[in-house]
């Protein structure tokens, strides 16, 4: 597979996640950030697992621990804690600043160069997705965006040590997916039964919500994320990951009756600008330099 094609399968994650924000504020029912990020991941994961048929091995389960409670485990109950506390937007203009954050992870952890064309379009993309998702009116609450930075500051932690561990081989990418949706929720139920229970009723819009984003914004969209991770730059998904708030928001427009404005528009235009440009320089491949010219060999006189 090309990387063009890889590219386009790995985006829709981020666009499948772009639902999130509605699927929680309309659909799930209010205060229950554990029980929503429970049934993401949980069912999800055992019905990778059933399908991978691969449990890990050796080092493979304290790796599996780590990266499902990074990705799933902590990012899930942040993410819908910060939806809930903040306006859709606000939540989605602290996720924008993720592809920052995973250049500097990056440059730390996998000793990656960072690229002037890969930071500005980073830069470009945050501000980009500010313009699209911040409204004058937006409320800020100080647990809500400490939630949200905690959530993608996790998660981009976890992309960076899935590209530096890679995956297991032999092993699918549905399995390995189960791997880390199961341990997420595996460390999210004492959690959810120790903290926060279940709601009195749960409706039929939430069972729809709640298998929604299990399976397509579960299973299906994380087998494809950890597949583009491990074979694309680390950067390369990260910026897709600005995908996600332009959904949010044009859902928001197209669903909720929400005005779309100028500004808007202009964060849009930004935003696919730095999706193209980061895209170009993050998969352009380094120039070799030029082998030393050798010196010539002189014939060896046996006089």
């Amino acid at each position: 597979m090309n990387r063009f094609a890889l590219l386009l399968l790995t985006a829709l994650a981020p666009l499948s996640w772009g639902t999130t924000y509605l699927a929680t504020t309309e659909l799930l029912p209010a205060d229950h950030p554990l029980l929503a990020g429970l049934l993401r991941a949980l069912p999800a994961g055992l019905v990778a697992l059933a399908i991978g048929r691969r449990l890990p091995s050796g080092g493979w389960w304290v790796k599996s621990l780590a990266l499902g409670t990074l990705n799933i485990g902590a990012f899930f109950p942040l993410l819908f804690l910060a939806a809930e506390r903040l306006p859709g937007g606000v939540a989605a203009a602290v996720a924008g600043a993720q592809p920052l954050i995973i250049l500097g992870i990056s440059a730390l952890v996998l000793g990656d160069r960072i690229r002037r064309t890969t930071a500005a379009a980073a830069v470009m993309g945050a501000g980009g997705v500010a313009l699209v998702v911040v409204g004058p009116a937006a409320q800020l609450d100080a647990l809500g965006i400490l939630a949200a930075l905690g959530g993608v500051t996790a998660t981009a932690l976890g992309m960076v040590l899935t590209k530096r561990w890679g995956r297991p081989a032999g092993v699918g990418p549905v399995a390995y997916a189960g791997w880390q949706l199961t341990s997420g929720g595996v460390v999210l139920l004492p959690l959810t039964l120790l903290f926060e229970g279940t709601p009195a009723t749960i409706d039929g819009e939430a069972v729809l919500g709640y298998v929604w984003l299990g399976s397509v914004g579960g299973l299906l969209a994380y087998t494809l994320w950890f597949s583009g991770i491990q074979r694309l730059p680390v950067i390369a998904p990260g910026l897709l990951a600005l995908l996600s708030p332009v959904v949010a928001t044009l859902l928001g427009v197209l669903v909720a009756g929400e005005r779309f404005t100028t500004l808007q528009a202009l964060g849009i235009v930004l935003v696919l600008v730095a999706l193209v440009g980061g895209q170009l320089a993050a998969l352009r491949k380094p120039r070799r330099s030029p082998a030393p010219a050798q010196e010539p060999v002189l014939p060896v006189s046996c006089s």
